[in-house]
């Protein structure tokens, strides 16, 4: 993306220091990182950074406009809906897709949002060991909105745990040790302290939670909660039935609320107009299809992880389909092969992280990270046996 910067970057890199640079990483929780991690990060230049930040605007303006709860009111699916909905998502993540326009221009491309944590605490080790091992231009950040990494490690700590003890704030999901996201969460617990919680372990009196905490019965009173609630519906019927705790009426606070994740979602994309947004469509809505499907793709409303899309659609694909109200046809985009490495170049992706403050008007862009492919999708499955692929992040122009 930066020319000059990319090219020494590469002429300096070296598979020894990727090594030393990958044991550094695992010291602080030998074994926790599941996924494969990038030889480099994404730099990003200023013009870039601003396009990016227009369309989180521009779909920020939608997120809090007046008629968004009633925009968004069928995104939850009933037997998903969480009472006690707070006011708004404390988070938000943007992916975008780094694409190549008709005129072979480079642009941001929306590809999903999610009101909904990701890898907040992790970016936060991943870039202090990302400076010790690779040089970064001092005019390069992984942050935005001038947030340094005590000022974002503040707001973040004041969002998760709010005015409680941190003993009483935890992170839930479902079997947290086994996910490949898990060293976010030791993170989390290192920089935050918090305890992580599998769902498993809660203890429910009343309206009342519990969790052991060494030995002693301890009140929780705040969730931040790590669960995907579609995974919840495919798990063993012992987990499914521990989870119904999680719908009745609690005496406790979640950071981020479970419905924001079908809130700010996929549900989202039909209500945005914006040029870095693919045109996209609620299937049932659409009476006549696109003579050029191949220009689309066809996605599943409540699903994660890239599961269930359809990528050269046909309509034998979309005929087979009988809840179409829950199905979104998009208009395709393309990546560009962006980053030059030493075999091919690598496409990307960067998501954008979003803080939303107690009290705050708006949420805030802070941090990021960034995925890199070269197979048909961004994903462990489509990258098997390459290299320069995997998790890193993004250094933007200030």
């Amino acid at each position: 993306m930066v020319p000059a910067i990319r090219k020494q970057f590469n002429e300096n890199f070296s598979n020894e220091t990727y090594r030393a640079y990958l044991a550094d990483l695992d010291c602080k929780h030998p074994g926790a990182i599941a996924f494969r991690v990038a030889e480099t990060p994404v730099f990003i230049d200023k013009i870039f950074k601003d396009k990016i930040l227009s369309a989180c605007e521009s779909i920020v303006d939608v997120i809090t406009q007046y008629n968004f709860l009633t925009l968004s009111s069928q995104a939850i699916p009933e037997k998903a809906r969480v009472p006690a909905e707070n006011a708004h998502t404390d988070f938000i993540a943007f992916d975008f897709g780094i694409c190549e326009n008709e005129k072979g221009e480079f642009e941001p491309q929306l590809i999903e949002m999610q009101g909904f944590p990701t890898l907040f605490a992790y970016q936060l080790w991943l870039d202090e060991v990302t400076r010790r091992h690779f040089h970064i231009p001092a005019n390069y950040s992984a942050f935005l909105n001038g947030f340094t990494p005590q000022s974002y490690l503040e707001l973040l700590k004041e969002i998760i745990v709010d005015r409680h003890p941190a003993e009483n704030v935890i992170l839930l999901e479902i079997l947290p040790h086994q996910q490949k996201t898990r060293i976010d969460f030791y993170c989390t617990s290192d920089y935050i302290g918090i305890p992580v919680v599998c769902l498993t372990d809660l203890i429910q009196e009343g309206r009342k939670l519990f969790y052991i905490n060494d030995g002693k019965k301890t009140e929780v009173k705040r969730i931040y909660n790590r669960i995907i609630f579609d995974d919840l519906q495919h798990q063993s019927a012992e987990i499914q039935e521990k989870g119904n705790l999680l719908f009745g009426d609690l005496d406790v606070e979640w950071v981020p609320h479970p419905n924001w994740f079908y809130r700010i979602s996929k549900h989202t994309l039909p209500f945005i107009d914006h040029p870095y947004v693919p045109k996209t469509r609620f299937l049932n809505e659409i009476k006549i299809l696109p003579d050029d499907l191949e220009n689309y793709v066809l996605k599943p409303l409540f699903s994660f992880a890239g599961q269930g899309v359809v990528i050269d659609v046909t309509t034998e694909d979309i005929a087979k389909i009988t809840d179409q109200e829950n199905w979104i046809l998009q208009r395709k985009v393309k990546y560009a092969a962006v980053i030059p490495t030493p075999d091919i170049a690598a496409k990307a992706e960067i998501r954008i992280f979003y803080f939303w403050k107690k009290g705050e008007a708006r949420p805030v862009a802070t941090n990021n990270l960034a995925r890199l492919s070269k197979g048909k999708m961004i994903g462990v499955r489509y990258n098997k046996d390459k290299v320069w692929v995997g998790g890193g992040l993004a250094y933007f122009e200030e």
